[in-house]
Order: C-alpha cells, then sequence, then structure tokens
C-alpha cells in the first residue's frame, strides 16, 4: 500500500496489535462479582502516565465520576482522548491531570458555551495534541477492537485536520483511490457510564452509543458507572444493547449522579446547578 501524504501531528499508542494481543491473553476472562467504588477502581486500574479515555457524548452519560476521582488522587502524566468531551474534558483540565491529547471536540460545553479553565490549559502550551475528526477517532477504536493496526476511512482528507494528526493518505489497493489511514488506538483505561449492570460487568446503555461499543472493546480497562446494579442483565435487555459483557469490564460501580451535571437520558436529565 502506497503512502501518498501524511500528518505532521503526534502519535501517543503504539498501534501494533501484537502487542495488545499479549495483554489481552494475559487478562482475566472469570466471571466473577468484580464491583468495587469507584475510588477503588482508580487506585486500581488509573496510573500516572497511562492512556485515558471516556465514554458518552456531548452532554450525555459522561463518566464524570471518575474524573473527579483522578483530581482527588492526584493523577499526572496521562494521555487523554478527546473525542466529543465536555465536562469531563473541563474537569480534567483543571487538574492539569493529562500533557498529551487526541483532540476531536474539546474546551465547548455545547449549549453552555466555551469551558474558560479548558481553554486556559489548552492555551497554556503544556499539552502535546494531535487533531482528529470525530469520526476518526472513532475508526481508531474499531480498529483496535477488531485487533488490526489501522482502520480506513475518507474523513479529514483534505483539511488541516488531516495535517496536525498522526493519519495517513494512503492508494487503495482495489481501486487506486485516496484513502486515509487511523492508527489503532488501544486505551489502557476507559470509563464509560450505563443505566444499569450485573456485578460481573455486562452492562446496559439506553439511547445513542456514539462510539462506547467501541471504546468497550479497544481498552485494554474498562471502568463501569452505573445508575444501578441488577441481578442479572442478560434476562432484562436485547442483545444489541449490551455494549459491555463480563468479560472485558474490570469494575462495575454503582455510583449516585455519576454523570452531573449531564445527563443519563431517560433517566436523568442534565443539571444546570451542578
Amino acid at each position: 500500500m502506497r503512502v501518498l501524504d501524511e500528518g505532521k501531528g503526534p502519535l501517543f499508542m503504539d498501534p501494533d496489535p501484537d502487542k495488545a494481543r499479549e495483554f489481552f491473553r494475559s487478562k482475566s476472562r472469570a466471571m466473577v462479582d468484580k464491583r468495587m467504588s469507584v475510588k477503588e477502581a482508580v487506585e486500581r486500574f488509573v496510573t500516572d502516565g497511562c492512556y485515558f479515555a471516556t465514554g458518552g457524548f456531548g452532554a450525555n452519560r459522561i463518566p464524570t465520576a471518575v474524573c473527579h476521582e483522578l483530581l482527588r488522587q492526584g493523577r499526572r502524566g496521562l494521555g487523554f482522548s478527546g473525542h466529543t468531551t465536555t465536562h469531563d474534558f473541563q474537569i480534567l483540565c483543571a487538574g492539569k491531570v493529562f500533557d498529551r491529547l487526541d483532540a476531536a471536540y474539546i474546551v465547548g460545553l455545547e449549549a453552555r458555551g466555551l469551558s474558560p479553565n479548558a481553554r486556559r490549559y489548552m492555551q497554556s502550551g503544556e499539552v502535546q495534541v494531535a487533531d482528529w475528526s470525530n469520526y476518526a477517532l472513532a475508526a481508531r477504536l474499531r480498529a483496535a477492537g477488531e485487533g488490526v493496526s489501522y482502520g480506513l476511512t475518507r474523513s479529514m482528507l483534505g483539511t488541516d485536520t488531516f495535517t496536525r494528526s498522526a493519519a495517513k493518505a494512503v492508494e487503495c489497493p482495489f481501486t487506486g483511490k485516496t484513502l486515509c489511514a487511523v492508527p489503532a488506538l488501544w486505551p489502557d483505561v476507559a470509563a464509560i457510564h450505563v443505566h444499569y449492570a450485573d456485578k460481573f460487568g455486562n452492562a446496559v446503555y439506553k439511547g445513542i452509543s456514539v462510539a462506547d461499543h467501541e471504546l468497550s472493546r479497544a481498552a485494554k480497562h474498562l471502568i463501569i458507572t452505573t445508575e444501578r446494579i441488577v441481578d442479572e442483565v442478560l434476562s432484562r435487555a436485547a442483545k444489541h444493547l449490551i455494549i459491555t459483557t463480563e468479560r472485558i469490564v474490570d469494575s462495575p460501580t454503582a455510583a449516585t449522579r455519576a454523570t452531573c451535571p449531564t445527563s443519563t437520558s431517560p433517566t436523568r436529565s442534565t443539571s444546570r446547578s451542578g
């Protein structure tokens, strides 16, 4: 496959699928009770210097409880996937938790305008940044979940976003057309909020999933916060609503107001007061 052009942005995570396979091959698949507190989950799985990603979208199902705990525990030097991030992003900026950023949608709080503290941190010069489109970041996670080193899209071609990314423009071996190759992304830790889960880590969401399905399969460790713990997920939901299984979740955690001020629709709406 011929490389026609390439972005000038930094690549923070190794896209080698065989290295990821080595990790997942040794990861326990035991169907055991994995419940723990948010504090315990962050202590156990999130270390200084690791790469962290959040699920949800905009003002919907953002795992803010985990983000607050990262600040409480003083985590530093993280990489972060800014994929349609809002309040999670500004919380992490307030604590200067990360210094490497794959950015798609950041700083903006949608209807609430721009985050002053996020803007200050991004203008400080303390953060290395690679730009991506939202879809390109999702394609990176999808490639990781599929166990390959890159994904192919037509996103970003001919844009400044491509120039500031770590993507490559390549020639399709079948048609000769130009496509955008994006490197697979395996976050060390991801946090996703769901509507309910069981003690084994089977988890169910309602409404839009955006890239949570892909993220749940790409992350090496997955922290789930949930509105409630139920006895058995599989008897309560259609299979297409189940985004995670007990084999990949590390800690399902019941947490009150775990997404505040964002929503967990239709269970809870956004909060203006926080």
